[in-house]
């Protein structure tokens, strides 16, 4: 054992430094397993893919070696929630622990921090839609006098979601860079300044990948060179780094370049003139197109989209409207750095469209049919062993070049997308690169025990790895119901049968509960089978995020139904979160262009791709759900899994495998009698 492992596991053993200064702290033999693998493999530079179950500590067991052994360390989660806790409330009390004086910085992409040109620039222009936002203007507005990180996450009562944050922060496509009248004094120059000077810099994994994207173009580096690199929920990582080594624009891009357009006219006399007509024309040439698309289906390829000679048409004139406007700007970009910047915009947002809609002829032509809801056209397709019946029911792909042409649309907008099928040679030239040691950690790596999946989807090859189980006392602690007599999950009575199978496992709880959906139907569907209950109802989608979750913890015995996005990222612990309920298996909804051109890749190669793709993806999806019923030594609490093919088919078994070693039921009894026990 190196000195550094040692020494990590004898801060985190009992009668350690941690144990002697942090309330509370236990010790336990996994995190000491963990921090020791964490630390031979920063001494040696090595690579380390390691599962920590919920309540291993893994926080704790990364942090340790990395402040011990002095070296320039990378941290990044996966969003910036769990940034901002770990920056603020775990470093802080290791390196208090340790009694080590590492400089440490948090880093955020430029769209976290204020910008005081676009500030300057909102100032005075009515664009404010309620009192409300004309009144939270204000309040960011005397806020930034006195910030000194200029964090947007410093304003707590600003949503995330909030029509003002476009208006007061930057990003690469208007951030004018060193010509901005503001420059010394931006807080993203600042921060990036803190970054480079600290030995400890946590960040997130979209800063990471735009990070290596820049890389890999050639065009400089956000993040200082490091020694280290903990990649934290590094499950999230290669779905992230699809979209960052692409190329895409959207609607919003576009109307925001027509309004930064306005807003510049203020400063150069006679502008508005030249640039009014033109920012009209592209502001009429979105609205066309995407009514044009209304006819799409939600999401499809780049061929489906062209097939509509509507579409095509619509596409024209808008690529026509952004040449117009880049060419009416031109004289103007002498003028002022923010005209420079539009003009430049402009043109790049043009080649992007122009690459989109004529690159990819061969690359995206399949026929993706009518996009279905939720996985019910997939399972339809699947015989008992996971593979197609037929293939055509799943999606026919020529994926040359390796990446797919795309588009989604949204209520009042789209966004068009290239995607690579695969990012695992990007990500493992930058690792090799680096020199550096690489730990990638979660609480969801392994499926049916092993990591060939996520090693493949990251560029490794054969990589030290640790598979560390929950410690919690599953057996004692939570109980898992199969429900028995349920539909097929496909069927027009699944629903009905899976909240008749569910109500009474809320009666015995008293609420407590979250069910989570593949679907935003079936979530309808259940959310109107419980209005008028006895337990407070919360439902994803009629109120932000955390006001959901914040109300659901004091109601105390609140029902929430959510989808996918409650899967993961979410910490209810205590009494309020007794029950998890999952109607179905997590299969990725085959209205997805990405991965169905990425399944009949794995075809072509003489892969399956139920087995090499579908079924581990869906392990992983399933595993981050269940983790969400234990989150402390004391919690208790029952997993309802709806699903009749997790008893029914044979690759069922693995879903069971992944799982934590608890009591399985098929008697509501049990369930009852589980719940009397408290």
């Amino acid at each position: 054992m190196s000195r550094l492992a040692h020494a990590s596991r004898e801060a985190l053993s009992e009668g350690g430094a941690l144990a002697s200064r942090l309330d509370g702290f236990v010790a336990r033999p996994a995190q000491q397993r963990l921090t020791a693998a964490v630390a031979e493999a920063i001494e040696q530079r090595e690579v380390l893919l390691a599962e920590a179950g919920t309540g291993t500590g893994k926080t704790y067991a990364y942090l340790v070696p990395a402040l011990l052994s002095g070296l320039k360390t990378i941290v990044s989660t996966g969003t910036r929630a769990l940034q901002d806790q770990l920056y603020h409330r775990d470093l802080p009390r290791v390196r208090e622990a340790l009694g080590v004086g590492l400089r440490s910085a948090l880093l955020k992409g430029r769209a976290n921090y204020l910008c005081h040109y676009r500030l300057n620039q909102a100032k005075g222009d009515a664009r404010f839609a309620t009192p409300e936002q004309a009144s939270q203007f204000q309040r960011i507005v005397a806020w930034s006098g006195r910030t000194r990180a200029g964090d947007m996450a410093e304003l707590e009562s600003l949503p995330d979601d909030s029509p003002l944050l476009p208006l007061v922060t930057s990003t690469v496509d208007n951030c004018l860079g060193s010509e901005c009248p503001f420059y010394e004094d931006c807080f993203v120059v600042a921060a990036r300044q803190r970054a480079q000077a600290a030995d400890l810099v946590v960040v997130n994994h979209h800063l990471l990948l735009a990070d290596l994207a820049l890389k890999q173009e050639g065009f400089g580096e956000i993040l200082p060179g490091a020694q280290a690199f903990v990649i934290d929920e590094a499950h999230q990582l290669p779905e992230l780094a699809a979209s960052f080594f692409g190329e895409g624009f959207g609607m919003r891009q576009l109307q925001e370049l027509g309004r930064d357009c306005l807003a510049e006219c203020k400063q150069t006399t006679g502008a508005l003139a030249v640039v009014q007509a033109p920012v009209r024309e592209l502001e009429q040439a979105l609205r066309s197109l995407r009514a044009a698309m209304e006819a799409l289906p939600p999401r499809g390829t780049r061929y489906r989209a062209l097939t509509l000679p509507a579409v095509v048409d619509a596409f024209d004139v808008l690529a026509d409207a952004l040449a117009a406007l880049e060419h009416a700007m031109e004289p103007l970009a002498q003028t002022s750095p923010g005209f420079d910047a539009c003009v430049a915009r402009a043109r790049d947002l043009g080649e992007r469209l122009g690459r989109w809609r004529d690159g990819g002829d061969a690359s995206d032509a399949f026929d993706d049919g009518e996009a279905a809801e939720d996985e019910e056209a997939t399972l339809a397709a699947l015989g008992d062993d996971g593979n197609p019946l037929d293939a055509s029911a799943l999606a026919r792909v020529t994926a040359r070049g390796g990446e797919v042409y795309w588009y989604e649309l949204s209520a009042r907008g789209f966004r068009c997308q290239r995607t690579p099928l695969d990012v695992s040679a990007p990500l493992r030239a930058h690792r090799e690169r680096s020199q550096a040691a690489w730990i990638f950690t979660s609480a969801t790596l392994a499926v049916g025990g092993g990591f060939t999946h996520v090693s493949r989807k990251l560029g490794l090859f054969d990589p030290d790895t640790l598979l560390e189980p929950s410690p919690f006392d599953w057996q004692r602690q939570a109980l898992c119901y199969l429900p028995r007599n349920l539909p097929e999950p496909n069927s027009r009575e699944f629903g009905a049968a899976m909240m008749a199978a569910v109500r009474p496992v809320l009666e015995a709880s008293g609420g407590r509960a979250f069910l989570l959906f593949a679907s935003h139907r079936a979530l309808r569907e259940a959310a109107e089978a419980l209005r008028g209950g006895p337990w407070p109802l919360f439902v994803q989608g009629e109120s932000p995020k955390a006001e959901l979750l914040r109300r659901f913890r004091e109601s105390g015995n609140g029902v929430l139904l959510g989808s996918a996005t409650f899967r993961e990222g979410v910490d209810v612990a205590g009494d309020a979160l007794s029950v998890v309920v999952i109607d179905k298996l997590p299969f990725a909804a085959p209205d997805d262009p990405v991965f169905e051109a990425r399944l009949e890749a794995v075809r072509r190669r003489g892969g399956n791709p139920f087995r090499d793709e579908q079924l581990p993806q869906a392990v992983i999806a399933l595993k981050q759900g269940v983790g969400r019923l234990i989150r402390t030594e004391s919690d208790r609490g029952v997993l309802v899994l709806c699903d009749p093919r997790i008893t029914g088919k044979p690759y069922g078994r693995v879903f069971m495998q992944s799982l934590p070693k608890f009591a399985v039921t098929r008697r509501i009894e049990d369930v009852q009698a589980f719940f009397a026990r408290e």
